[in-house]
């Protein structure tokens, strides 16, 4: 995609459908008159008084506890400088989303029109009643320490300028485990700092409250080093100027044990990194170009231990492994400030769990076999789903430990499980799909590459690194197609239907014909059906010159599904094909079975259904929690329709014991654990969170699966084809492009799994 075409792109996101990226949404019913009396007048007036009489109350009948401002005044903006606040603002909303997505906290962002310090904490000053806690955001240093400072010191919430504090925090997490692994202590080693400004500043104080001595630290701004001797230093430089007559960044770097960059591009050379001490320590954090190249830092030492802050590299200092966990921590005891124990638990927590083994849900999404502590692994990764079980309690117990918190937690338990609970309105497995596909792509066949809609997808697969297109259809179409989009990448193009190619059109009609003879084929009738998109497909993947096909954007079902079982077949000791639908819904993701081919299976039908499924969603990292659904509960009716369910349930006791799988059950209770635990508690699901729903028919499932995704705007993935030979997936008629997009991922894990059971 040209530089033009990708901010369009970017623009187009932003405006479209709706201007902006985050809304405010009600949380209570809103739907009766009488509603709305409760909700404004006169029923407001009643929780207006009780906070009257008892400020605190605000946090009990009002949002406030789990409301953060993102506030900035544009001065220090990304890499952009100082743009003013109106052109902050996307950023802004940008910050808002990962307070959402990773923590569950709702924000508004604001944004003030001045440079003014004392303006600018007036303004934060009068509007903080509003808000449980305050993240200041992008404010040029050295303004940033004075309003941070008089705020925390003014206020009663807590306030934290991430710019400052979520660098150091999550590099002084990665500084501990690194200097462990190089069996270093961190009162003796040299820091070198490229950097001064708020962040520099910060992540130097952090070291230095775990250990580091500032006799062993050199920093540097761009004017060199900063010394003792050096003329109108502010007083943050003053902190760390060194008495040592050195001038350059060469001079630091001499025998150091620890580089920490937040600076810019390529000012470490190889001979600067051959001259610092052994097992030496890289953080190369300037974005989106470090310090220096990770593959030449790796290639120069091979003793090394590197960090940047680039995701396709080990070691990602992240900011959101941290801001979105420790507000969450500070919020949920009320805390009145984020203090240094507060941001020193938060470390030492990133830092344990680095330690701990790793769910295989993240190995998955990495595309790593084992994520073990080590060189390539000294912190945890942003997809990590137990950050928010561990950093907002260690966050929160610092902030009752120092005496901050107003509402102490007694029961920890049951606060981690309000933790994990909230990760379940967050998209996080579709991020995780695009990234494990990106690890390995894989060549798809996109069978209907002239529709508008499956080549944008095709397009921001490729250009996402998440597979290789192979493009069928109309070749002047696609062409045409592709010039309107600005695709312009060197992809194959085929047209079944022309007569190009006819080396590799006659051999799949042979194999095809070889195949099929004996079910009334004839070559002349193969040779006719090679020049059918699907039938081609098929074939490229059958004869190896494709990895997956993903078809169906246009044509019915069943359409589409006979050409692939005819010369793909289904997989060993399979008899017979099925689909699930993964719905990303508040409760995290569920998988629906099955959505699109057995009209009205048996109970052993429904038996298979369930056992594949188990399998496709251990496929994506997660433990399948399965219940067979009907009309009716453990036996309370003896209809055909109820007994067959009861028999598939029978029939996965006795054959897969270990299965977590129970049934028949009603909807409400499968879904409702305290239901289901208050009146069956002897069910193999009584406490336990549901994933997976088996259906007693196609009608049942695709209505379901159609509903949720129409009146909850739940978004789906599928339908997924289990059974298949060999990866095939078929798309629901008119598929949106994310939903297109998201299956090309599907159809690249699905060869990645293959690939990787036929290497064992």
């Amino acid at each position: 995609m040209s530089k033009q075409s990708k901010r369009i792109e970017a623009l187009v996101y932003h405006a479209k459908p709706t201007p902006g990226k985050i809304k405010v949404v009600p949380t209570k019913k809103y739907a009766s008159q009488r509603d709305l009396s409760l909700a404004y007048s006169p029923g407001v007036a009643e929780p207006c008084l009780e906070i009257e009489k008892d400020v605190e109350n605000v946090y009990k009948y009002t949002a406030k506890g789990n409301l953060v401002a993102v506030i900035s005044n544009g001065t220090a903006v990304l890499g952009l400088g100082n743009i003013g606040p109106e052109a902050s603002k996307p950023v802004m909303e940008g910050k808002g989303l990962l307070f959402k997505i990773f923590a569950d906290i709702d924000v508004f962002d604001i944004e003030v029109d001045t440079e003014d310090i004392e303006e600018f904490i007036a303004t934060v000053k009068n509007i903080a009643p509003t808000f449980g806690g305050i993240n200041l955001e992008d404010i040029k240093a050295p303004e940033a320490f004075e309003i941070e400072r008089r705020l925390k010191e003014e206020l009663d919430i807590p306030v934290m300028h991430d710019d400052q504090h979520g660098t150091a925090i999550i590099s002084a997490a990665a500084l501990l485990n690194a200097l462990e692994l190089a069996e270093k202590n961190i009162s003796e080693v040299k820091i070198v700092v490229s950097g001064a400004g708020a962040a520099a500043i910060s992540c130097t104080r952090l070291y230095q409250a775990f250990g580091a001595k500032r006799e062993n630290i050199v920093m540097l701004d761009s004017k060199g080093v900063i010394r003792n001797d050096r003329d109108n230093l502010t007083p943050e430089k003053a902190e760390f100027s060194t008495h040592r007559k050195i001038d350059t960044l060469v001079d630091a770097m001499d025998n150091a044990d620890v580089f920490i960059g937040l600076s810019q591009p390529n000012i470490v050379t190889t001979e600067m990194l051959k001259s610092m001490a052994v097992n030496p320590i890289v953080f190369a954090m300037a974005n989106p170009v470090p310090e220096i190249d990770y593959q030449l830092a790796i290639d120069t030492r091979d003793d090394i231990i590197m960090a940047t802050g680039r995701s396709d590299h080990p070691n990602q200092v992240n900011n959101v492994l941290g801001f979105p966990f420790i507000f969450r921590g500070a919020l949920d005891v009320r805390a009145t400030k984020i203090n240094e124990a507060m941001k020193m638990a938060a470390v030492k927590a990133l830092s344990k769990l680095a330690k701990e083994p790793v769910p295989e849900q993240v190995n998955l999404a990495y595309n790593e076999k084992r994520l073990t502590f080590s060189r390539d692994y000294i912190i945890p990764k942003p997809f990590d789903p137990r950050l928010i079980a561990e950093v907002p309690p260690a966050v929160a117990k610092a902030a009752m430990e120092s005496g901050v918190a107003k509402e102490p937690i007694e029961d920890w338990d049951r606060y981690k499980n309000t933790l994990l609970e909230r990760l379940g309105s967050d998209n996080k497995l579709v991020r995780q799909l695009i990234g494990r596909a990106r690890t390995n792509p894989k060549r798809v066949v996109f069978a209907e590459a002239d529709q508008l809609d499956v080549l944008k997808a095709a397009q921001i697969a490729y250009e996402e690194g998440v597979a290789f297109p192979i493009l069928l259809g109309r070749r002047d179409t696609i062409i045409a197609l592709m010039k309107e989009i600005e695709f312009d990448a060197d992809v194959p193009i085929i047209d079944p239907k022309s007569d190009e190619e006819l080396e590799r059109k006659n051999r799949y009609a042979k194999a095809y014909w070889e195949k099929r003879k004996r079910q009334g084929v004839t070559i002349y009738s193969a040779e006719k059906k090679m020049r059918e998109r699907n039938y081609y497909a098929a074939m490229m993947v059958n004869e190896g010159d494709a990895d997956t096909v993903l078809t169906g954007y246009s044509r019915s079902y069943p359409s589409v599904v006979k050409p692939m079982l005819e010369l793909i077949g289904m997989a060993p000791g399979i008899s017979r094909v099925a689909t699930t639908n993964v719905m990303m819904t508040q409760r995290g993701p569920m998988f629906l079975s099955d959505t699109s081919i057995n009209i009205d299976p048996t109970a052993k039908d429904l038996a298979r259904i369930a056992r594949m499924t188990s399998r496709v969603t251990k496929m994506f990292g997660i433990e399948p929690v399965t219940a067979m659904i009907s009309y009716s509960n453990f036996g309370s009716s003896d209809n055909p329709r109820a007994e067959k369910v009861r028999e598939a349930v029978a029939l996965l006791h006795k054959t897969y014991p270990d299965m977590i799988v129970d049934g028949e059950l009603q909807t409400d209770f499968a879904l409702n654990s305290k239901m289901l635990q208050d009146i069956f508690p002897f069910s193999k699901l009584a406490g336990r969170k549901v994933n997976t729903l088996i259906f007693p028919s196609l009608d049942a499932a695709n209505i379901t699966y159609k509903l949720l995704k129409e009146l909850n705007n739940s978004e789906s993935i599928g339908p997924i084809m289990m059974g298949m030979a060999k990866p095939v997936h078929i798309l629901q008629l008119g598929a949106s492009v994310d939903e297109i997009v998201n299956m090309t991922a599907i159809s690249v894990i699905d060869a990645q799994e293959r690939e990787k059971r036929q290497q064992k």
